[in-house]
């Protein structure tokens, strides 16, 4: 069995960077090298401030970088040393030709393997680590094959993560599973053997899986596919949940308690976001289009419509219950990364939600304790498949904040998008004197829960997902400033 003692990474993004040093740390004679074109993000991985934020990642870069993990720039020299080769770059949803807006762009993918095929020599082992679709594998293999000198052979596997951003490093270091797709042969076997040795360092054997690479490739979208199929699913329930008086939380226990059902990825929210969810499913839809399975694609695309209604919803909640309109409004947007716990914006519900409002003319607010100001207005500038933007709108419209009591202040409403743990912990009643009345509060991640009966009492209107809250006493109080608000017809401003 081939022996690894040196594995280089292309790509230091969320995946590939703690991945690779929960691996350094777990295996002190392996030396891992992360590589990037990105200079300023190597830059940052050697510093003091990483490029992105997950709790429990600076300690392990800095239990082991200089000693046997480094981060450079030097792509071809890395892939020249390394006997496994990680590729973990990005595989974005196409925007233009075939498949737009749902197929995946492998153009990263095919640069990696047309580069590894170009600098290496000897044996190595290839791994995708990148979410990729089925057989895309098959495309590097067939790269390498035309490309193999008589002194060069080649092993492709598929390793896909399965960490969730937020809870990466406990994931890495405490993984439900581990899998690994190869081939077949002999030669594909002890390349499937090699990997696993290096998991084997902390990961028990029994959780590491090993299937063909076709499997593997497609576990990976199947595995994401269902975990957004079930928050969609309670999702729809919510609505239901808002006609009827009934409450979503509880009707999520209610069938949690279920054995075949259980508790996880229950929790009803403005909609999942992230770099996978949205993107694989897609994919799936795609594939099961290409391969003639219009109904099975069709059954999966109704898991992103959902997904797209439930945004939707509630931006139209907000609007109606502000008197029917947000023109020149100022709204207190708190929460832009996808989740707590990680920066990562990508797919961020507080995206449509900002773009739904600020279509109808809203002054946003934004405040966010990890997103850096510079990325919201990215997100909210940059084109989609379907529109572009207007960035001086958006600019006129938008002002990101860093403290969370300036963004409330002189507001109309509270708008709350990720579920910072620090957003149930503020001074409601400093923020409440400081909004216009009435003052409303939209929850869309159902944590001030426990917060509903003392909002009220102060004077808050609180809205929230998949309830309806009884309003008990009147929405202002004597001596608070109050405004006149006549419904008006929407206006909207084009982005």
């Amino acid at each position: 069995m081939m022996e690894v003692r040196r594995i280089c990474c292309i790509g230091a993004g969320y995946v590939g960077g703690p991945t690779c040093s929960v691996i350094a740390q777990m295996c002190p004679e392996v030396t891992v090298t992360v590589v990037d074109v990105n200079e300023d993000r190597i830059r940052a991985w050697n510093s003091d401030s990483l490029p992105i934020f997950e709790l429990g990642l600076q300690e392990v870069v800095d239990s082991c970088r200089g000693v046997n993990l480094f981060f450079s720039t030097d792509i071809d020299e890395a892939i020249k040393n390394a006997d496994l080769v990680f590729i973990s770059v990005n595989t974005p949803t196409k925007t233009f030709g075939i498949g737009k807006g749902r197929a995946a762009d492998l153009k990263y993918i095919e640069a990696c393997a047309r580069r590894i095929a170009d600098v290496s020599s000897g044996c190595k082992i290839v791994v995708e680590k990148s979410t990729v679709p089925v057989r895309a594998a098959e495309s590097i293999r067939r790269i390498f094959n035309a490309n193999t000198k008589s002194s060069l052979s080649f092993q492709v596997l598929s390793n896909p993560e399965f960490l969730a951003e937020g809870t990466a490093i406990i994931d890495l270091k405490n993984p439900d599973r581990v899998l690994i797709g190869g081939d077949e042969t002999p030669e594909g076997q002890h390349a499937i053997q090699a990997l696993r040795s290096i998991y084997e360092h902390w990961v028990p054997k029994n959780k590491i899986i090993t299937t063909n690479t076709w499997s593997s490739e497609l576990s990976k979208l199947a595995a994401n596919a269902f975990l957004a199929q079930r928050i969609s699913s309670i999702n729809s329930i919510s609505a239901l949940c808002e006609v009827t008086g009934a409450d979503v939380e509880e009707v999520a226990h209610a069938i949690g308690t279920d054995q075949r059902i259980g508790s996880r990825f229950l929790k009803a929210s403005v909609g999942f976001g992230g770099s996978c969810f949205q993107k694989d499913v897609l994919n799936l839809v795609y594939l099961c289009e290409a391969l003639n399975l219009p109904e099975v694609a069709r059954y999966w695309q109704q898991v992103i419509e959902i997904n797209d209604y439930q945004r939707k919803r509630f931006s139209s909640r907000i609007i109606n219950c502000l008197f029917n309109t947000v023109t020149d409004k100022k709204i207190a947007l708190l929460g832009f990364a996808f989740k707590k716990n990680t920066g990562d914006t990508r797919e961020s519900s507080s995206i449509y939600i900002s773009r739904y409002l600020l279509e109808e003319g809203a002054c946003l607010h934004i405040y966010d304790p990890k997103v850096k100001a510079e990325q919201i207005m990215q997100d909210l500038t940059k084109p989609t498949p379907s529109e572009r933007h207007d960035t001086a709108t958006v600019s006129r419209l938008v002002t990101i904040v860093t403290d969370p009591y300036k963004a409330c202040e002189n507001a109309h409403a509270i708008v709350i998008c990720t579920e910072w743990d620090m957003f149930t912990e503020l001074d409601y009643e400093r923020i409440h004197k400081a909004m216009l009345k009435p003052a409303f509060i939209f929850d869309g991640r159902r944590i001030l829960d426990s917060l509903h009966d003392q909002l009220q009492h102060i004077g808050f209107q609180v809205e929230t997902i998949g309830k309806r809250v009884n309003q008990r006493i009147p929405f202002t109080t004597s001596g608070d400033r109050s405004e006149m608000d006549q419904p008006q017809p929407l206006k909207k401003n084009k982005l």
